[in-house]
């Protein structure tokens, strides 16, 4: 059988990148692959040995793209990451999403396609995902869905041999995720591409896969058929959080609030637009002490943008009549009076965040609510925070930088980081985004024997209503604005 690629015995040549065996692996002519493990296994690892970011000698892989394939690996192997939705992770989107004014200084959709003499490649593109009515946006205004369509079109405009998902998956509603499934089997038998898939949620494979690799501790385990691959499932496990953590939660001490009154949030007849689009039209919403809210919608619907606003990061909010902690918007209290009282993570925060600091000092900035830390950790502080590694179950990982970690590490200590100051509001935004099953689980626990204690408030959003903790007591749906 004719390989697309193969790996005999590889071995980075930095050791910090090896895996804990050599590589073996051959991707035959017409195979489709999904890699699946645990966070921290070391799928990373073996993405970045596919697309050479971690060289091996040379002989040790081979590729085999055809005759009329372009000669710089690069030009055939595409990978897109879900942590690049939005400028590859660079802070001033972060910043710059919820400014309305900044949005003409930055680049629209039309203008990040690369050129291309294949027309007709281009215009089977622009029709499959329907992307013309998409040109003239400004990237940063995409929704999740909208986004992944503009990231499958930019790389397929390279016409690439084989092209690798990261996670693809994550943060799309039932809808756009089964719309991406078809257009993924679309590429796959319009384009004659292959496509290798890497899934921390490894019981959502879609049915054009051929192949599952399964990777395990730092091990490449053997490619079996996708109809024979068995998921792992802990549906009839009772608990995986252990008790010393079930403890560990329920021996922080009573907090009282500085603030007065029940009501947490207040907002009256807001509305959010950016240009001539309407996010949030008259939208009214009250959240009183203690109650645990589920926010849902489609992709675009304006979750996030409202999220911002109780969290003060949307500089609109000044000009709504909002309420937060007994106070009105604008009345003179500062960003950090609201953020004190505030949990919060977010996919988008965990983009921005490109501090390679120890995970400790990750977790310790979440006390002081800044990006880093810029004082000297005291003992007491260092404690509450490994305490926190400890309960999400990443404690190895303290003094472990954060950008050596996985995406699914990383979200572990951001979610340390929230929790680390014991919030009055947790806000939540898909919160369990790349993690795998066990730790999905894992955190879903921590969540309701967190929030079950007094007077704590709860925000939540995530596209799986299986991820909902039992402690919900409201819900909220946010219907898209056409």
């Amino acid at each position: 059988m004719r390989n697309l690629l193969k790996i005999e015995n590889g071995i980075p040549r930095h050791p910090l990148y090896r895996m804990k065996e050599p590589v073996n692996l051959t991707v035959g002519y017409g195979e489709q692959l999904a890699i699946v493990g645990l966070n921290g296994s070391g799928k990373s690892r073996i993405v970045d040995i596919l697309t050479g970011r971690w060289p091996m000698p040379e002989e040790a892989m081979t590729y085999d793209f055809g005759a009329d394939a372009p000669k710089l690996m690069s030009d055939n192997i595409k990978y897109i990451a879900f942590r690049d939705t939005y400028g590859d992770g660079d802070s001033s989107y972060y910043q710059q999403r919820w400014n309305a004014t900044d949005l003409d200084e930055l680049p629209v959709v039309k203008d990040l396609l690369p050129a291309t003499p294949r027309k007709e490649l281009q215009q089977r593109l622009f029709a499959l995902f329907g992307l013309e009515e998409l040109l003239d946006k400004a990237i940063i205004t995409l929704s999740s869905g909208e986004m992944r369509k503009f990231q499958l079109t930019k790389a397929l405009l390279g016409s690439p041999r084989l092209l690798i998902l990261d996670n693809p998956f994550i943060g799309l509603d039932a809808k756009t995720r089964d719309l991406l499934h078809h257009l993924l089997q679309e590429i796959v038998e319009q384009l004659s591409i292959h496509i290798i898939l890497v899934l921390s949620k490894s019981d959502d494979i879609p049915q054009f896969i051929t192949h599952v690799l399964p990777i395990e501790n730092l091990r490449c385990g053997t490619k079996i058929l996708r109809n024979e691959y068995k998921y792992p499932c802990y549906k009839g496990v009772t608990n995986i959080l252990s008790e010393e953590q079930q403890k560990l939660i329920a021996e922080i001490p009573e907090k009282s609030f500085d603030f007065e009154g029940d009501e947490i949030v207040k907002l009256n007849k807001v509305n959010i637009r950016y240009g001539e689009r309407t996010i949030l039209n008259e939208l009214d919403w009250s959240i009183k002490r203690g109650e645990k809210w589920a926010l849902s919608g489609e992709n675009g619907a304006g979750k996030s943008t409202l999220l911002s606003l109780v969290c003060a990061d949307n500089p609109q909010s000044y000009a709504c009549d909002i309420e937060l902690f007994g106070r009105k918007r604008g009345s003179g209290e500062s960003i950090w009076d609201i953020k004190r009282h505030i949990g919060y993570v977010s996919p988008e925060m965990h983009r921005a965040y490109k501090k390679n600091l120890p995970s400790v000092e990750i977790v310790a900035s979440g006390l002081y609510d800044t990006v880093g830390l810029y004082r000297t950790m005291r003992p007491e502080d260092r404690s509450i925070c490994e305490k926190w590694l400890k309960i999400f179950g990443v404690e190895h990982l303290s003094n472990r930088n954060f950008l050596q970690l996985s995406s699914g590490e990383q979200r572990l200590v951001l979610l340390a980081r929230a929790f680390v100051k014991d919030p009055a509001l947790l806000i939540l935004d898909e919160p369990l985004h790349g993690l795998d099953l066990k730790n999905r689980k894992l955190v879903k626990e921590v969540i309701q024997a967190f929030c079950v204690r007094k007077d704590k408030t709860l925000i939540m959003i995530t596209h799986y209503e299986e991820e909902l903790p039992n402690c919900i007591t409201h819900r909220k749906h946010l219907k898209r604005n056409k």
